[in-house]
């Protein structure tokens, strides 16, 4: 793992935060959402085209974490969630065929192919669980969070993150050698979801005195820096329980929400996200090395065709989820393609395989071909068939993440 003295890093987030802008910018140009500029900025400064950023270097990996938690947060003070409790049930069926269906197409594939039990197991379970940042970036970009396909989709990816937990619970324990038991998958299930109802039960009771006795605090900058506090606190706590720091981060958004100050939090986070959130998608970006793309080297050419059947059951798979919902009515393509990206989730399962021997090399560089094509596709596609709507015209204030994602 890299080291970095203060001038080295210092330098570094020049480059990473220049690089991301000016991708963005050229994104917008041609009519592409930001986030895309954002990791095509990452692919090139990666080790596998000018290897100025490693995404294994600590300093880095956390600011990167702190972005996604941030826009997670951000998401979740633009969400209502009594529209979101709305819908519901479309979005826990979208969430469950989201993960079933691509699990069974991945583990077929491998099967198929002659691979092991174990190795399909793996292979299966990168396929299932979809990166909501990436989606709700380009949803925000084109001021359409607000609509209920999105929020089918922001609540299929939540309820999606808690059920890779679990799956993610039971990789670990099978590339460790260990034996899965019924009542272990229960715990970590219960854990999970029991977090989440219990951040937003006990969170109605507490966080609106908490910020009403705060709010007597006449000092610039304390409504924001309570935001924070709650967000990275929920993150945290949602952590040391076993559940995803992102529920946390969300579930800390919806809460705020119903407050009087939420509006400048939101204006107030936003300043953060700035700098944030574009590292976490150079990042992202970075950790794709490309090169395994290169049909002209005999060795890519069987990581290329596992990576190719791996991509039409991650798309397949995904993109079907959005038609379970049998009773909605609304644009199933958009719920379905919302759900496509993989990205940074996709790559902690595949890593986990690789460290516990259980993915070759040419296995790992397979699944992170899976992991590109899905990351880098969704955002065209979902550009394609969501026209952007007017934004809001109040020049005064901006509009938190609406700003954040469509400034460049």
């Amino acid at each position: 793992m890299e080291h970095l003295d203060v001038p080295q890093f210092l330098g570094l987030l020049v480059v990473m935060l220049g690089a991301a802008k000016i991708g963005g910018a050229l994104a917008q140009r041609i009519s592409q959402a930001v986030v895309l500029g954002e990791l095509v900025a990452g692919v090139l400064l990666g080790g596998s085209i000018v290897g100025l950023v490693d995404p294994t270097t600590e300093v880095l990996h956390l600011l990167a974490e702190l972005g996604v938690v941030i826009l997670l947060f951000e998401i979740g003070l633009e969400t209502d969630l009594r529209q979101l409790m709305q819908v519901g049930g479309a979005a826990i069926l979208v969430a469950v065929v989201g993960v079933g269906l691509p699990f069974a197409l991945g583990y077929a594939v491998c099967w198929g192919l002659g691979l092991g039990s174990l190795v399909a197991v793996v292979a299966g379970a990168t396929l299932t669980a979809t990166s909501v940042g990436i989606t709700a970036r380009v949803l925000a970009d084109l001021h359409r969070l607000h609509e209920p396909e999105s929020h089918i989709i922001l609540g299929a990816a939540v309820i999606d993150d808690v059920i890779g937990l679990v799956i993610l619970a039971v990789v670990e324990s099978l590339t460790r050698g260990h034996t899965v038991t019924v009542l272990g998958i229960l715990q970590t299930t219960t854990l999970a979801f029991g977090f989440l109802a219990g951040v937003l039960v006990l969170g109605r009771l507490v966080v609106p005195p908490l910020v009403r006795w705060v709010g007597r605090v006449d000092l610039p900058g304390t409504a924001t820096m309570l935001a924070v506090m709650v967000a990275f606190g929920l993150a945290w706590l949602a952590s040391t329980v076993g559940s995803a720091m992102i529920i946390g981060a969300f579930a800390a958004g919806l809460l705020l929400r119903e407050t009087p100050q939420a509006h400048e939090m939101e204006r107030g986070v936003a300043h953060l996200g700035h700098f944030f959130v574009p590292l976490f998608f150079v990042m992202v970006g970075a950790a794709v090395d490309v090169r395994v793309l290169n049909p002209l080297e005999p060795a890519n050419h069987q990581t290329l065709l596992i990576g190719g059947l791996l991509i039409v059951a991650a798309v397949l798979g995904k993109w079907l989820s959005g038609y379970a919902p049998i009773w909605f009515k609304g644009n199933k393509h958009i719920i379905g393609v919302g759900m496509i990206p993989r990205g940074e989730v996709g790559l902690i399962f595949a890593q986990m395989g690789l460290t516990g021997g259980v993915l070759t090399p040419g296995l790992f560089s397979a699944v992170m071909v899976m992991v590109m094509v899905t990351t880098f596709m969704a955002p065209p596609l979902l550009k394609l068939l969501v026209p952007s709507t007017p934004h809001r015209d109040q020049p005064s204030e901006p509009e938190g993440i609406d700003d954040l994602v469509t400034k460049s």
